[in-house]
């Protein structure tokens, strides 16, 4: 070694700090990688992404090689810095040695690299990948034995290798989670979409139903004439039909079938009752993956929702469902006159019949959905009693003033979103 040149140790020193850096910038590189991005690359053939893919599919193999090698050449670096060291100063370039050989190691085999392969993990590990893939053949002896005495020892320790979790095995809120942090690898309006997806299990159809009192249908008792004039004005294409009330609900009738019959002379309510479909059925509570799995079993698109005693409670549509996933993509046939209106102060009137939900996704709010489905229900339960106009109140924080009371139930309330809108002495606070 004393016939080698001091300038030929420098420039092996620095090839093996650059070897050093790339040992410990393709180890973050590759364990950085999004594995399912990785998966869609390599089935499309990409050389470098079908290697890392293989490589990480036995990571216990690919990090016990990376840290063999990177071991292996930070102790030629120890021993090489140590040589020059001893060679320029003697035993006092020993310590001068160990001190800027650590400063160096940090700052350009560690940090340094590893901060790039986190920045930039594809280019890092795809490149790495053509390197490690024939090493872990020429080392895969060496590999085994390493990886079996690993799991002796951690079998002395009691201790079983963790699995990687699949996709199969994250619950909701995980994917919830995967969902979010994608960034901008998937658009927003398609990340909505997917989340929507995940949120649909925790909704029942109770919480998306027209309710009863809302229902707009023919009763096939009522006086003709007049039945003749609502269907000219029914701006829906499936009509509830039912006798006297709806409770006694006798089907559903296409209005492209009621049309041709509407320009006969035979249309009474016995030709109107021929062509109505038997009403569909769906339990109270049925969540919105299930119902929408239904609709399609059972080639429906619309359903009553019915409690425990077959009494009927809403109506459901498939167009709701879809709703809950893509957001409101056609406008409201019913017309629904506004149930949102923005006063000039900022505040919303809203009806009362509203759905919370809908409240939260519309002014991006947080008042409870566990309770009562709409905004009277909630602000009944929260007061425990009917409220006169002019009432005031918080929930969750939330200021509300009931703006007009009528049939027991409250009819309009004010949202008021910042609390400085807040009357300074409300007339009841609950």
């Amino acid at each position: 070694m004393n016939d080698i040149s001091v300038s030929f140790l420098f420039i092996a020193l620095v090839v093996l700090i650059f070897l050093s850096a790339f040992f410990s910038g393709s180890e973050t590189g590759l364990m950085s990688l999004n594995r399912y991005k990785l998966k869609h690359q390599a089935d499309k053939k990409h050389g470098g992404a079908k290697r890392a893919y293989e490589l990480l599919q036995k990571p216990d193999q690919l990090i016990s090689l990376i840290l063999l090698g990177n071991n292996f050449i930070n102790i030629l670096i120890t021993q090489l810095a140590t040589l020059i060291g001893y060679r320029l100063y003697g035993d006092t370039g020993i310590a001068i040695a160990t001190g800027v050989l650590t400063i160096m190691l940090l700052l350009f085999a560690e940090v340094t690299p590893k901060t790039l392969a986190a920045n930039k993990p594809e280019k890092i590990a795809f490149v790495a990948s053509y390197v490690y893939k024939p090493l872990l053949r020429i080392l895969y002896p060496l590999i085994i034995a390493i990886n079996w005495m690993v799991k002796h020892v951690l079998k002395m320790l009691q201790m079983r290798d963790k699995e990687e979790p699949s996709i199969t095995a994250l619950n909701s809120d995980e994917l919830r989670i995967a969902v979010t942090e994608t960034g901008g690898l998937i658009p927003d309006s398609h990340r909505d979409m997917l989340l929507s997806i995940l949120d649909l299990e925790k909704v029942k159809i109770d919480d998306i139903m027209i309710p009863r009192n809302e229902i707009v249908g023919i009763d096939l008792t009522a006086d003709w004439d007049e039945t003749l004039n609502q269907i000219t004005k029914i701006p829906f294409t499936r009509i509830p039909i039912y006798e006297e009330n709806i409770d006694n609900i006798v089907g559903i009738a296409m209005m492209r079938k009621i049309l041709p019959l509407l320009m006969s002379k035979n249309f009474n309510p016995g030709s109107l009752k021929e062509i109505t479909r038997k009403p569909y059925f769906i339990p109270e509570g049925t969540p919105l993956t299930t119902q929408l799995i239904n609709f399609q079993k059972n080639k429906r698109r619309m359903g009553f929702v019915v409690d425990e005693y077959g009494d009927i409670q809403g109506l459901v549509a498939l167009e709701d469902i879809l709703e809950e996933i893509v957001g409101e993509f056609t406008t409201d046939p019913n017309a629904k006159f506004t149930a949102f209106f923005q006063d000039i102060d900022g505040s919303y009137l809203i009806d009362g019949s509203t759905h919370v939900r809908e409240i939260n996704r519309q002014l991006d709010i947080h008042l409870p959905t566990s309770g009562p489905r709409t905004i009277n229900g909630l602000i009944l339960e929260h007061l425990e009693m009917i409220p006169e106009a002019g009432t005031s109140l918080k929930i969750d924080d939330y200021p509300l003033e009931i703006m007009q009371v009528k049939n027991n139930m409250v009819k309009t309330v004010r949202v008021k979103l910042d609390i400085t809108q807040m009357d300074a002495e409300p007339r009841a606070n609950g």
